[in-house]
């Protein structure tokens, strides 16, 4: 029998001896994986409103700061280390904002897209699952900006000699002016790994092997350049926030005249990202484990 198809207790027995596996303490089996992802968005569909709200800013917030990691990290490398060497840099230090969400505790857009297997095995309904990803959304966006904000009142984006500013300015240039296919294609990119971030962190039964698990399909999507709805949304904000708020010294000091981020690219970019997002995340993640691992029909041992 399908474990959706039981009652709650014997679901959780079920569950609870599936998890364990042979070797209690062990890592998790792939088909135990997808049971856990299930149980998860099962999980997180039953978070009240408020809940659901500190854990979404908090998410983007993480995420934020995984990214002004990631901005300092490469800030002022240009001519001095390698395209691939400065890529590698930035996601190693991304990680953080991944890290930061499955280790301490908060709700992220992309890694909801496996909410899916859940949904697909009936546990939750449509509804449900699209109020809260689009909940989620908007949390994670109050979340990213509450960083950016914070970062650029405190100047930090001046550190470096403005280095860091700089490099700000230039993510959110090239992001807004991505075009719809190229954008789309590496929002795909992007949480295909993100989400096969979570699925393998969800494997591990120690916070080292969970970290292990995180860093390095993070630090792949960053150092290949791939395109995250969450952490664009504070990689735009900040970047409009020194277009439009940093003091005229900020220029004149860096020799450049204020940049070009066009409020239409902007927008453009995280709608289109966050559906490549949905793509790589919901589909070729979630739904192809759960046609692999929880299809109706497919003995579950």
């Amino acid at each position: 029998m399908n474990i959706a198809q039981q009652d709650p207790e014997s679901r959780d027995k079920m569950t609870s001896a599936f998890f364990r596996g042979p070797e209690a303490g062990g890592s998790l089996t792939p088909d135990a994986i997808a049971v856990a992802a299930e149980e998860m968005g099962v999980k997180k569909a039953s978070y009240d409103t408020l809940t659901l709200l500190g854990l979404a800013v908090l998410a983007g917030a993480f995420i934020g700061l995984g990214a002004m990691f990631a901005t300092t990290t490469v800030a002022g490398a240009d001519g001095m280390l390698s395209y691939g060497l400065t890529r590698l840099l930035a996601g190693l230090s991304f990680s953080l904002g991944l890290i930061l969400v499955l280790i301490g505790g908060a709700q992220l857009f992309t890694g909801d897209m496996l909410m899916v297997m859940a949904w697909a095995s009936r546990r939750i309904a449509t509804t449900r699952m699209v109020h809260i990803w689009v909940f989620v959304w908007f949390g994670n966006l109050i979340g990213a900006l509450v960083i950016a904000g914070l970062v650029f009142l405190s100047g930090q984006y001046t550190f470096g000699g403005n280095a860091i500013g700089i490099a700000a300015l230039h993510y959110a240039e090239a992001k807004s002016a991505l075009p719809v296919v190229e954008a789309f294609s590496l929002g795909i990119l992007c949480n295909i790994l993100v989400c096969l971030a979570v699925w393998l962190s969800l494997a591990g039964r120690t916070v080292a092997d969970r970290i292990l698990a995180i860093v390095f399909p993070v630090t792949a999507f960053v150092a290949a350049g791939f395109e995250h709805c969450v952490a664009n949304m504070y990689y735009l904000g900040l970047g409009l926030m020194i277009r439009y708020g940093a003091p005229e010294s900020f220029w004149t000091a860096i020799g450049h005249a204020p940049a070009e981020i066009p409020l239409s690219g902007v927008l453009t970019n995280l709608a289109v990202v966050t559906a490549g997002n949905w793509v790589g995340g919901a589909l070729l993640v979630g739904g192809v484990y759960w046609f692999i691992y929880r299809r109706p029909g497919k003995p579950h041992h």
